[in-house]
């Protein structure tokens, strides 16, 4: 399976349980952890926890299996590391305090700035 499949999957997954504000950056340039990232946030703790048990069970139906699962007992921010794709599940305050779109876009735009001078 290539990532970009594995992006749909787990694209997918998030939709079945409703996330929102889901967000997918391209990091492979910036770390060398992954290839992209997802961040998404639900509504409540308990679909946080049921955003993250979503996209476990559609990576292992597609013979994937997650090399670790942080954070899901506590239910604010959940990390799924599929390899190729880290996703981030989270609460939104969770998520509004620690900005990572603003980490991740704040590189992108210094990379682009530095590339254009």
């Amino acid at each position: 399976m290539n990532t970009k499949e594995l992006i749909d999957i787990t694209l997918q997954a998030l939709d079945d349980v409703k996330a929102i504000d889901v967000v997918v950056f391209e990091v492979s340039k910036l770390t060398s952890i992954s290839d992209y990232m997802i961040i998404a946030s639900g509504k409540s703790k308990r679909q946080v926890a049921a955003l993250a048990d979503k996209v476990i069970e559609a990576a292992k139906q597609h013979g994937i299996k997650p090399l670790g699962i942080e954070g899901k007992t506590e239910g604010e921010w959940v990390l799924v590391d599929l390899g190729d794709i880290i996703v981030h599940i989270m609460y939104p305050e969770t998520r509004e305090y620690y900005q990572l779109e603003k980490l991740w876009s704040s590189a992108d735009d210094r990379k682009a700035a530095q590339a254009e001078s």
